[in-house]
């Protein structure tokens, strides 16, 4: 029932014009996939994001083990009719929390914070699998490639993805290297099961891993190339800076088999999106679109910043404050249509939930315009002057 089709290569770069066709529909890439990591996006309807214009969505496997449950999901149905979303889904294996439960996440890494005084909800990682202690009623679960497989197939996602270590780039490149070969084990153990339990209605994507190491993930590639796999999720923690993460996808990308999909996990801001779409990639996910949405941010074309330097338009400066113009006169999403800047700087002055929600509408019509665009320059071989149209 999945299909990935490459329907035109641009003759500049490695970009590529491609579909994704599931059982529950088409995705056109390049795409964009939204976090709705509990079965919801935080603070809007399904209705909201749908309407924005939406191909797919994606949750998180970890995170609804915990609560409500996979096999509940299953017995309501599968993800999409429990949450009201009928079109294709990605699920994430829980790889990620073995990084984000256990250092902090990437600011933290970045900025050498990790999680050192923090009581950990990752308490070791063997062989076996992860052991976390549930954040919701303080059970130790270890969550295995097996279990992880189980509960994405509960769920019913149409695209599912194996379980890895997601390693830190401030480890030694012997501790990358180990992990590495464990993630590969664990994929390994996700395809068997995979296959010995797969209705045939999913697909799997292997995640390439090996840090900031070229030959680690040369080596990870390959495994992954060799294997049965209908794509590839780009992953782990890929560098302390933006020039190593573009180095990190670019050379990763040139390792894979181009005949199958790509996705790059976690990466979402518009100029490495720009980037990957270069390199290769077909999807991206990440939750900066929403999460910044509920800080008051708007994500805009460079043009419509206050000042260069500037990445969002932060709506509660000042600055808007008599400012009855929307917040981009060339968006068409349901915030553009009926509010202005002034008045969304007010909500988040007065602590309402309705300026996060109306920014969060904006931001997934923002970023769904953007792959819109970058498709319809792929089509006419124009993606240098829409990017210079986004970027400035």
């Amino acid at each position: 029932m999945f299909k990935f089709e490459v329907l035109k290569k641009s003759q500049k770069s490695n970009a590529r014009l491609g579909k994704i066709i599931t059982s529950r529909g088409i995705v056109n890439t390049p795409a964009f996939i939204f976090c709705a990591t509990k079965a919801n996006v935080r603070g809007v309807t399904i209705d909201h994001i749908k309407s924005a214009g939406s191909q797919i969505i994606s949750s998180n496997a970890y995170h609804l083990m915990l609560q409500p449950g996979g096999e509940l999901i299953k017995e309501a149905g599968g993800l999409h009719k429990f949450m009201g979303w009928e079109y294709p889904i990605f699920t994430d294996s829980g790889g990620f929390q073995i990084f984000s439960l256990g250092y902090g996440g990437i600011d933290a890494e970045i900025k050498g914070t990790q999680q050192l005084k923090k009581k950990r909800s990752l308490l070791k990682l063997t062989e076996e699998g992860a052991q976390f202690r549930s954040n919701i009623d303080g059970k130790t679960i270890v969550l295995t490639p097996e279990l992880s497989m189980k509960i994405q197939m509960d769920l019913g996602a149409d695209i599912i993805v194996s379980l890895d270590e997601c390693v830190p780039c401030r480890v030694n490149k012997l501790y990358t290297a180990n992990s590495m070969e464990k993630s590969k084990r664990w994929a390994a153990r996700s395809l068997n099961f995979f296959r010995e339990q797969g209705t045939g209605e999913q697909a799997i994507l292997a995640v390439i891993q090996g840090g900031v190491y070229k030959d680690l993930r040369q080596e990870s590639a390959r495994f992954a190339n060799e294997n049965e796999f209908h794509g590839f999720a780009i992953g782990g923690s890929l560098g302390k800076t933006k020039k190593e993460m573009f180095d990190v996808v670019e050379t990763t990308s040139e390792m894979l088999n181009k005949s199958r999909y790509v996705h790059l996990l976690g990466i979402g801001e518009i100029e490495d999106i720009f980037h990957g779409v270069k390199c290769g990639i077909d999807t991206f996910d990440c939750v900066t679109p929403t999460r910044i949405a509920r800080r008051g941010a708007a994500i805009v074309k460079k043009k419509d910043l206050l000042h260069p330097s500037q990445r969002y338009l932060n709506l509660g400066s000042s600055a808007f404050e008599k400012d009855f113009s929307p917040i981009s006169c060339s968006c068409d999403c349901y915030t553009c249509r009926n509010f202005s800047r002034a008045y969304i700087r007010y909500l988040i002055k007065a602590g309402e939930n309705l300026a996060g929600a109306l920014l969060t509408i904006h931001n997934v019509r923002t970023m769904n315009k953007l792959m819109e665009d970058i498709r319809e320059s792929l089509i006419t071989d124009s993606l240098d002057e829409t990017i210079k149209e986004w970027l400035g």
